[in-house]
């Protein structure tokens, strides 16, 4: 009977029983902001139902025919070759600014590229292996420059970054690699291989709005791609934007009115038919004064939510505060029950201190986990740490999990610590660091400028009645180290020398060697007629 079906019924009848293993959902949360800015997140969800992460042990034998209807192809190939069981990548441009934007919708917000995945071990591949290719492949898929995630930056700092999926129980130990490239910027080349993975690419749905000449104008800008194996369901792969734009800063009256077409340039025709869901929720503010249009057809939490799903006319979402004629940036801004600042000090070239200071303004006791990553070339030392709680020495307010020194080329250092925050206090951690020199070949082209170290991350520990609760993960600033920089002009100051003296010899002798030099007899002049 199948036989005698038509070649095009009977590929719609094949990706018919393949949709049907899949799903997908797009949702976008536009959040305004205490200083007028507008964070806007985009969430893509596939779910690739039924489907478990590859076995390491089977790496050695040939894999399965894999055939994806809205699951990324060219992803799902990475994580199949390199038996991925999670992935977490992360691009971002900017800083977070916790105190007027609050916390992220998506929590990977460190400045420049992160990347961290777990890994069953068995294999015939050690995990170190499989984390060449896997940074080697997203590099290439990305356009980005992550393969340079080696040795050196790579670290497994499992208190901090735990799964956010389940581990499949084939394999009996997961192993985890984290690198951080703070330098590293996203940019539109980086968006475009992004769009490719979604299933209407940016032709439909609310991935039209993803406009870069936008987008890469925001105040904040970052990318993510993250993937997990939840038992019982599947595999899930969410693609994730977020930008905090600024409408004050594109309207012409100062007002922070906004909408989707003046914050993307763009408005939503029609929807992406492959989705099951398509929302758009925006937050009200809870002052009040706010006017969302068009009206919204639920509220759910807080929130106004838009159906994009069963559009018939273009879409295009806004919020304006009729009473304001014009924004006004408070001066004060307001205080969280978690301050962090981090900072390096130290003119001299070879030593310098590390300084972390946390202030809690909760009335009760905070416990929060500490990660210090920093590449070989500034090193710290652990019996140099000094912890201070509102000017009185406390050492007992940190207890260390785990800590790696560096090695000089080939490993960097590692701090996983626990602190203990008293109720309305101020705990100062201070740390002596030695910069090394480094071989002139080490440097980067802009060796004057300096080097961009990692964010240290915090993750605070809620107790509750259940027991501790992981909370979203917090990341500082990076900052900027001046190493002993050599003088890169000598080098070009004796090739230019050397080739100027070969250039005047090498004429010289060349003209004596090829020139002939002959005896011309001039006639006396002519004289002139009178």
């Amino acid at each position: 009977m199948i036989e005698t079906l038509p070649l095009s019924l009977l590929l719609l009848l094949v990706c018919s029983i393949c949709s049907a293993k899949e799903s997908f959902s797009e949702r976008l949360v536009l959040s305004p902001n205490l200083d007028g800015t507008v964070t806007a997140s985009f969430a893509f969800t596939t779910l690739l139902e039924g489907a478990r992460p590859r076995d390491p042990a089977a790496l050695a034998e040939e894999d399965d025919s894999q055939h994806y209807t809205l699951f990324p192809l060219a992803l799902g190939q990475i994580l199949r070759d390199n038996a991925i069981t999670e992935l977490h990548l992360t691009l971002n441009a900017g800083k977070w600014d916790y105190q007027n934007w609050g916390y992220p919708e998506e929590e990977g917000v460190g400045t420049g590229a992160e990347l961290w995945a777990w890994m069953g071990e068995g294999a015939v591949q050690t995990a170190d292996e499989r984390w060449k290719n896997l940074r080697n492949a997203l590099a290439g898929l990305f356009c980005a420059s992550i393969g340079s995630l080696d040795e050196q930056r790579t670290t497994s700092p499992a208190l901090t970054f735990q799964p956010e999926g389940d581990l499949p129980l084939s394999s009996t130990t997961h192993a985890l690699r984290h690198g951080t490239l703070p330098s590293e910027r996203v940019c539109t080349e980086n968006l475009t291989p992004f769009l490719k993975l979604l299933p209407c690419k940016a032709r439909s749905g609310i991935a039209t709005l993803l406009n870069p000449h936008r987008l890469f104008d925001a105040d904040w800008h970052g990318m993510g791609v993250h993937v997990r194996y939840l038992e019982g369901a599947g595999i899930e792969v969410r693609l994730a934007f977020q930008a905090v734009l600024n409408p004050v800063r594109y309207s012409g009256d100062k007002k922070r009115d906004w909408s989707m077409t003046s914050l993307f340039d763009r408005s939503i025709e029609r929807s992406c038919p492959v989705a099951s869901s398509s929302e758009i929720a925006v937050r009200v503010p809870p002052a009040g004064g706010a006017i969302t249009e068009p009206a919204p057809l639920a509220r759910h939490a807080g929130f106004a939510v838009y159906d994009v799903k069963h559009v018939d006319k273009p879409i295009d979402v806004g919020m304006r505060w009729p009473e304001e004629t014009q924004f006004e940036y408070s001066l004060d801004a307001p205080q969280s029950a978690l301050m962090i600042r981090r900072r390096l000090s130290g003119s001299d070239q070879y030593k310098g201190q590390l300084s972390v200071v946390l202030t809690n303004k909760a009335p009760h006791e905070v416990k929060t986990s500490y990660l210090e990553t920093m590449p070989w070339l500034l090193q710290f030392y652990l019996h140099s740490l000094r912890v201070v709680c509102d000017g009185i020495p406390r050492d007992d307010l940190v207890s260390i999990v785990s800590y790696t020194p560096p090695v000089p080329h080939a490993r960097p250092s590692l701090l996983q610590a626990v602190l203990t925050l008293p109720a309305n206090s101020t705990v100062q951690l201070t740390m002596d660091v030695v910069k090394p020199f480094l071989r002139y070949t080490e440097h980067p082209p802009d060796a004057q400028r300096g080097w961009d170290l990692p964010p240290a991350v915090f993750v605070p520990l809620g107790a509750n009645a259940t027991g501790a609760a992981r909370l979203r993960r917090v990341y500082t600033p990076v900052l900027l180290v001046d190493l002993a920089t050599p003088d890169f002009s000598m080098p070009y100051n004796v090739i230019i020398m050397s080739c100027t003296l070969i250039a005047l010899v090498f004429g010289g002798v060349f003209n004596l060697l090829t020139r002939k030099f002959v005896v011309v007899a001039l006639a006396p002049a002519a004289p002139a007629d009178t």
